[in-house]
């Protein structure tokens, strides 16, 4: 069972949340009327969308510092790594998550693929813990592979010496994540929490909506 990092693992939207507050602090002195902080928040989401899949992150946070001028700005050069050193650690796992992968593990290997930068992805693995409960954990840059590349699976399948007929693999993103490992004959499931519609042509082995439906294709 081959599981995806970000916004299925983990709940990205959070600690995308965490690092917001983060910035408010520090930036704006934590001085801010509620409702010009809720407009703020929904603005960093949008600019951070906008980036998602982009290493530099200069562009988000200069966005937002155009839109609301903060009290002190925060100089481009030092951006990137502020993001690297507080956005790894703004997140957290559900323990829930955890007993599901022990579930599984009594039944099947289990693996990570993410894409990423090798620095952060790790961060967040181990500051979660979760590099103590999967068999092997396959990041994007350090492999030079990225989804949805069929060969990062195959990498991922050929590590656990796993047939692609035996394996699955659960992510949020169709694109990506479905249809990148189906391309590698490898049944994906699409994670979808917020029963989004499928408006492309791809067409997901199976679709859940919570992680425990997974159990069901392990049992």
């Amino acid at each position: 069972m081959l599981f995806d990092l970000d916004d299925t693992l983990l709940n990205r939207d959070s600690a995308v949340n965490e690092i917001f507050f983060i910035i408010l602090k520090k930036c704006y002195g934590n001085v801010v009327d509620d409702t010009i902080k809720k407009q703020m928040l929904q603005s960093f989401k949008g600019y951070d969308k906008a980036a998602y899949g982009c290493n530099d992150k200069t562009k988000a946070f200069e966005s937002l510092f155009d839109e609301f001028p903060p009290k002190y700005r925060l100089p481009s050069h030092e951006i990137q790594d502020f993001w690297n050193n507080h956005f790894p650690y703004c997140f957290s796992i559900h323990e829930n998550t955890i007993s599901l992968v022990n579930s599984i593990k009594k039944y099947v290997k289990v693996a990570i693929i993410t894409n990423g930068s090798t620095e952060r992805q790790k961060a967040k693995i181990v500051n979660t813990g979760l590099n103590n409960y999967f068999d092997i954990i396959i990041i994007s840059e350090e492999v030079g592979l990225s989804k949805p590349d069929k060969r990062i699976f195959e990498l991922a399948l050929s590590e656990l010496n796993v047939k692609s007929e035996d394996a699955f693999f659960v992510g949020d993103d169709l694109e990506k994540d479905i249809s990148g490992c189906q391309n590698g004959n490898v049944r994906g499931i699409w994670y979808n929490p917020h029963n989004k519609k499928n408006e492309t042509d791809i067409k997901p082995y199976a679709e859940i909506s919570s992680l425990d439906e997974i159990l069901r294709y392990i049992t």
